[in-house]
């Protein structure tokens, strides 16, 4: 194993001192945050339908919108964003972000045509880059190595907590006053909490939870990519999350929207699926990290951080081949919420495992570059081939003679069941990532 020199700061580890209490609070508020984030990101996906149906917007469009513009600026500046942590304040970075996405998705609603849709979520894909790469750092100068895990996964309840919300109100809203003010309530609250934020969130010492803190300037991001590229288990690790992530996005951008076609829900009705089927994300999440931390904890083997995700979504993959071919709405209901609670069960022992294999003053880069491979991916590549192969077999049907709600049905249901692919490369990846990890994590 490396290891990362030892700059003792003891003074500085003396003079901050923090309660167990606080830390757990500094957990749940971060994973607050990433609630707002993911809000602001699923009530685009709810609203797709009555967007294109007023714009007449395509499904390649709807998918250009809500990932490709979203996820090349979330993506491009996650490393950037990511360095800045490094050696700014992280508590101001997060504040910033969340005022900056808040304000726009509230503007997404003023918009009147494609290219100011387009250009309003590009700018929250702006404010969400600084996101997760401050907190994953701040939460790993909270948290010791062998709890790690648990606390990146109460963070990262925030992403189904989050599509609970957006799904749940942003459809009700929706249905009642419209989807334009869907996104104004959606998006104003969040400036409220920057403010919390700022006032009760207090930037750690580097390096904390380690035992010892520094206060040398960090390496610069050349130096830092070449080592992470010399891990093997990095690598594969990273193109895991990546392939999963195509997978992901891709098919929770149209989620609503194949409910609508192929189950003939409303749009409340398909907000109140996604919402309760995202209480198991919720379940998946949390009991993902917990797992993958007494597992790895109790063998003394970090393998069991990739290991744990690689089983969950090879487990996974019947659930989901079944929820798109059903045509009984019981059946898939209850594929759909064992499909979204095994899905979510990734993030957490991969951020956890990114973080250990290097040194405190490179967490928030390493997990900016992770989530720069996995947004460019998965946010940019995910819904966009989602919806370019619904247009194409649904047009492929329609030339067949197939009625063109049927078409357009089918064609979303073909689109999520190639996708489905990915997360079998990314058990892969997870397994070849548990080869190398031992030797490489930083100690």
């Amino acid at each position: 194993m490396s290891a990362e020199p030892n700059v003792s700061a003891s003074s500085i580890e003396s003079d901050f001192q923090v309660s167990e209490r606080y830390r757990l609070y500094v957990a749940w508020l971060l994973g607050i945050v990433y609630l707002f984030n993911q809000v602001d990101r699923q009530i685009f996906a709810i609203l797709q339908q009555p967007i294109k149906e007023a714009f007449q917007f395509s499904d390649g469009q709807l998918g250009l919108i809500g990932g490709t513009a979203f996820g090349l600026f979330y993506a491009t500046l996650a490393v950037p964003i990511g360095r800045l942590a490094d050696r700014r304040n992280r508590v101001k970075i997060i504040t910033l972000s969340l005022t900056l996405w808040s304000l726009f998705t509230a503007l997404t609603g003023w918009s009147r045509n494609f290219l100011q849709m387009l250009g309003a979520r590009m700018i929250v894909g702006i404010g969400e880059a600084g996101c997760s790469p401050s907190a994953f750092s701040i939460l790993s100068d909270y948290f010791e190595s062998k709890r790690r895990a648990t606390a990146i996964a109460i963070y990262s309840l925030g992403a189904s907590g989050g599509s609970i919300v957006g799904l749940l109100v942003g459809s009700k809203v929706a249905e009642v006053y419209g989807w334009r003010t869907a996104f104004f309530a959606m998006g104003l609250p969040g400036i409220l909490l920057a403010i919390v934020v700022r006032l009760t969130l207090r930037e750690p010492p580097r390096g904390l939870s380690d035992r010892k803190t520094t206060t040398s300037s960090p390496p610069a991001v050349l130096p830092v990519l070449k080592k992470l590229l010399a891990k093997r288990s990095f690598v594969y690790l990273t193109l895991a999350a990546a392939c999963y992530s195509i997978a992901a996005n891709g098919i929770g951008a149209f989620y609503s929207v194949f409910l609508i076609r192929s189950h003939h829900l409303s749009l409340s009705m398909a907000g109140r699926w996604l919402a309760i089927a995202s209480l198991g994300g919720l379940a998946g999440t949390f009991l993902c990290g917990k797992l993958a931390d007494v597992l790895s904890n109790r063998s003394r083997d970090a393998r069991w951080l990739l290991w744990t995700p690689a089983f969950v979504l090879l487990i996974n993959l019947p659930f989901g081949l079944l929820l798109y071919t059903t045509t009984d709405k019981n059946t898939a209901f209850t594929l759909l919420v064992v499909s979204i609670s095994l899905g979510s069960a990734y993030l957490a022992p991969t951020i956890a495992t990114t973080q250990r294999l290097v040194g405190a003053h490179e967490r928030a880069l390493s997990s900016a570059i992770l989530f720069f491979v996995m947004s460019f991916v998965g946010l940019t590549l995910g819904p966009w081939l989602a919806g370019h192969l619904s247009d194409t077999v649904k047009d492929h049907f329609l030339t067949r003679g197939v009625p063109a709600a049927q078409a357009s049905a089918d064609g979303l249901r073909f689109a999520f069941m190639c996708l489905l692919v990915a997360p079998v490369l990314a058990a892969a990846f997870y397994f070849l990532s548990a080869r190398t990890v031992r030797e490489e994590i930083v100690e």
